[in-house]
């Protein structure tokens, strides 16, 4: 199977059964699976968090999608539990599309990793 073919079904695969557990089946975008990432990665899952909160869990997910290509590195977490990363290499100048690529190839990384899908 072609690489962009099975990406294309891996992700399909996650926002299904991300929007099944977390919102009664209404289709997920990047950014609202991009947050759920950032929740999960700081583990606080039991807080109503504030707009500016919410653009710092994004941020938490976007590094920790892109660490494994080396653009960021885990440094420590803050003594509230928040992860803290160093920028490690400046992300290439990307078009939209291939942003979107780029996210959600990390995306399917990430699950795979995690198992939640396969």
């Amino acid at each position: 199977m072609a690489r962009d073919e099975q990406l294309k079904e891996r992700w399909e695969l996650v926002v299904l059964k991300l929007s099944k557990q977390f919102a009664d089946g209404d289709p997920l975008d990047l950014d609202a699976i991009i947050y759920l990432i950032g929740v999960q990665e700081l583990g606080q899952f039991d807080r109503k968090f504030k707009k500016d909160h919410k653009l710092d869990l994004m941020h938490i997910a976007i590094c920790r999608l892109l660490e494994p290509y080396g653009y960021y590195e885990f440094d420590y977490f803050d003594e509230e539990g928040w992860p803290h990363y160093i920028t490690k290499e400046q992300l290439p100048t990307l078009k939209a599309g291939e942003q979107s690529v780029l996210m959600k190839e990390a995306i399917v990384s990430y699950f795979l990793e995690s198992k939640y899908i396969e």
